[in-house]
């Protein structure tokens, strides 16, 4: 019996053990792994699909009026197993209507009637459009779209800038940014149908891998900056500003393609009463434009692929009195090339990077809206290099950054942090990570702080959004890159990065691509940093040294699996340092007893995570009291 007994006993602790290790799946995702649309290899299932649509955009800007008017065509392809009785379109534009839900205040000069729809016809048929909708508006279409068809949609509408610009609107009377200024359909995915989540204002977008045609119709003087090639430089520029910006792509140096003065002077575009800048890319997530008559336009390329010797043109679109701006330029040519040849180590994937100087702090495929900073030079370049860097997550990789923050913005805060050791040295880099990215966490004990990761983007606010997207993320890719090593690390990052750019992948599908390009479980890891309400909290408990070895019994009160040092002061003012990578919590989370090496008498111990700030620093150092 008492054999049996201690059987079951260990059967108990073994599934215990193995369950451990499971990651939680919410019901829909473990659904699409038993569809196999995904695999717990961290591939893309057999049975994986996406949407796709097509988009012929024709848009007219005149300012100063607000309002801009557009007409597109969408061949709107439907891969999935299911037939959709309806379609949702994305109207991101309404977040300006008075009556539309925002996450805060916002001023009068937000709001505006936001975007209307004046009609809308499907697969031929006018369809009547209720234009008392928010950012999601449904329709229901005539006939049902069969698994492996697609639809047309022609549809016309205008839209009203707000007077205070956030992501987009009216940065001055003669300049605009017009970012979601088109309806588009919503996802539709193999983990929740229709994206049906509303736009408040904070979190931020979803989008498929579309097709665009855009052709932008503005009056004479107007220069329009956008995602994707310019198709016609030469039927809208002067003759001499064309030849400029056709040298600027293929050198180095920055170029003035056109200054204020030769704005004002009415050189710079084709003197015909309108002008129509054409613009193209395919597989791209969105399309975004800015627009004015006196801004500078400043450019350069860099080589971001060595192997085939490609180039991206880099440009820059600012008034004249933003200083930072001027250097706008050679701050993307060292943040692109950086990060095409070191981290992440894959060639900057577009034809284009535009800096576009408005008042957003915010990426778009292609084009960065950044407000100036003047004469701060060093946080202007800290600010674009990490905005560029979303390049990568969410564009390259489709992100759904409406539901999983994290998967962008703390890789673009872990890129931003690399590129600064590059640019400004370790030190540097490491002080304003600490300053800007982690010490306002840590040290605000509030349960908002310490929400699991995981948790919905769409369902955390203030404070417990920002932590969780940008600086615990970060955080917990530095630490698995501590735990790998760099090489693995990079591995890992890259099979990711190839299996699932161009797709949608979500949190499970990036733990379990990791885990098999390290040939590692490392459920351990994503349970401890992704799915607990931990934090960075380390206590020194005792040292007992004894010959050549001083025992360290560690106590992990906050519960995060992170790196540190264990850095040994001797009596003759000597030091020696340890690392310790996260490995040492595998078994343990919570304590630890370290045995390192020391060669003299020892005065104190001190555990040092460096990023990794501690809550209560106080009790990390051991005094020998003898």
């Amino acid at each position: 019996m008492k054999r049996c007994l201690n059987v079951l006993l260990l059967l108990a602790v073994t599934t215990m053990a193995a369950q451990a290790q499971q990651l939680y799946e919410p019901r829909n995702i473990r659904k699409a792994y038993e569809n196999k649309t995904r695999s717990r290899s961290g591939n893309p299932g057999p049975n994986y699909w996406q949407n796709k649509g097509r988009y012929d955009i024709h848009l007219t800007a005149h300012p100063p009026s607000p309002v801009v008017y557009g007409r597109e065509s969408i061949t709107y392809i439907n891969n999935s197993p299911d037939a959709l009785e309806t379609l949702v379109l994305d109207l991101i534009g309404n977040q300006h209507k008075p009556q539309s839900p925002r996450t805060g205040y916002v001023s009068k000069d937000y709001l505006s009637a936001g975007m209307v729809i004046d009609t809308l016809v499907i697969n031929g048929k006018t369809i009547a459009y209720n234009n008392d909708n928010g950012t999601v508006g449904t329709v229901s279409l005539p006939t049902p779209l069969a698994s492996k068809d697609s639809l047309q949609l022609q549809i016309s509408w205008h839209y009203e800038l707000s007077v205070e610009s956030g992501r987009e609107g009216i940065i001055d009377s003669t300049t605009y940014f017009l970012a979601y200024y088109y309806p588009r359909v919503a996802v539709y995915d193999d983990y929740n149908g229709w994206n049906m989540l509303q736009h408040f204002g904070r979190a931020e977008f979803y989008n498929d891998f579309n097709d665009y045609k855009v052709a932008v119709k503005v009056p004479k003087n107007f220069v329009v900056w956008g995602t994707g090639n310019l198709l016609n430089a030469a039927e809208v520029l002067q003759p001499e500003y064309a030849s400029r910006l056709k040298t600027s792509y293929g050198t180095d140096s920055v170029l003035h393609i056109a200054t204020r003065e030769e704005m004002l002077a009415g050189k710079v575009t084709r003197q015909q009463e309108w002008n129509i800048w054409k613009f193209s890319y395919n597989d791209i997530v969105d399309v975004t434009l800015g627009l004015s008559n006196h801004y500078v336009w400043d450019a350069a390329s860099v080589m971001v692929d060595s192997a085939t010797r490609r180039r991206s043109s880099i440009q820059a679109a600012y008034n004249d009195t933003a200083y930072d701006f001027r250097h706008s330029v050679n701050f993307a040519h060292t943040a692109l090339s950086y990060f095409s040849h070191h981290w992440p180590g894959v060639p900057y994937p577009y034809p284009v990077m535009t800096a576009f100087q408005g008042y957003a702090d915010m990426e778009y495929p292609m084009m960065v809206n950044d407000g100036s900073l003047g004469q701060d030079l060093d946080f202007a370049q800290l600010l674009q290099d990490h905005e560029m860097a979303h390049t990568y997550f969410p564009f390259y990789m489709g992100i759904n950054e409406s539901r999983y923050a994290f998967m962008d913005e703390g890789w673009a805060t872990t890129f931003e942090y690399f590129v600064r050791i590059h640019e400004k040295g370790k030190t540097s880099a490491d002080d304003f990570y600490k300053k800007f990215r982690v010490a306002r966490y840590i040290g605000d004990p509030s349960a908002e702080e310490d929400q699991p990761v995981i948790t919905m983007s769409n369902q955390v606010s203030g404070d417990g959004y920002s932590v969780n997207s940008y600086g615990k993320a970060s955080l917990s890719y530095l630490a698995i890159k501590d735990l790998l090593g760099d090489a693995l690390f990079r591995k890992c990052l890259h099979t990711y990065m190839d299996k699932w750019h161009g797709k949608h992948p979500i949190p499970w599908d990036y733990f379990y691509c990791f885990n098999a390009a390290a040939g590692q479980d490392l459920n351990w890891f994503w349970q401890n940093w992704f799915f607990s309400n931990n934090y960075i909290d380390l206590k020194l408990a005792n040292v007992v040294t004894k010959g050549k070895t001083a025992t360290l019994h560690i106590d992990n009160e906050g519960g995060f699996a992170i790196p540190f040092d264990v850095v040994v002061t001797y009596a003759d003012g000597t030091k020696s340092t340890v690392h310790q990578t996260p490995a040492v919590w595998k078994k343990n989370p919570r304590t630890l007893q370290l045995s390192v090496p020391v060669n003299k008498a020892v005065t104190s111990v001190t555990l040092d995570g460096n990023l990794f700030m501690d809550a209560t620093p106080d009790n990390n150092t051991w005094k020998n009291k003898r």
